[in-house]
């Protein structure tokens, strides 16, 4: 049976270091693997990786770096906590292009640039019963 391809979960924080110094408390880590600004996604974000980060299973903190950034926003409206589950996927494009045939409802249908130069995109809360799904695409060896 194959495992389920989570790449992290994403928890929004009002202040990053905050959430940085708790998380490694919590995941008995000195501290992140990746802490990097994405500014077209307006965020910073810390990423605490497992023993083999490309195994997937990460923590991912995000702060919104601007008022109208959305995870600004979804700090505003909902408080800190669970933001988004991501999944590994193949082939994002062959991937987007199911999920819209099959009419799930998408917010990017043409992938963008995440947190460590990865391709990503967005499944509407809407399309996964509630829960904002990221579409990772795995890294291809060299």
């Amino acid at each position: 049976m194959n495992s389920v391809p989570i790449s992290h979960v994403g928890i929004a924080v009002k202040d990053l270091d905050q959430a940085i110094a708790a998380y490694a408390s919590l995941l008995g880590r000195s501290g992140p693997d990746l802490i990097e600004d994405v500014p077209e996604q307006k965020v910073k974000v810390a990423m605490f990786s497992g023993a083999q980060p490309e195994d997937g299973g990460r923590v991912e903190l995000l702060m919104g770096v601007a008022e109208d950034s959305p995870i600004s926003k979804f700090v505003d409206r909902r408080g800190e906590g669970l933001h988004h589950l991501c999944v590994y996927v193949d082939d994002i494009e062959a991937k987007l292009g199911d999920l819209k045939a099959a009419g799930v409802r998408l917010i990017d249908e043409v992938p963008r640039i995440g947190a460590g130069g990865c391709r990503i995109a967005f499944v509407h809360p809407g399309g996964s019963h509630g829960v904002l799904i990221e579409l990772e695409e795995r890294r291809k060896p060299v």
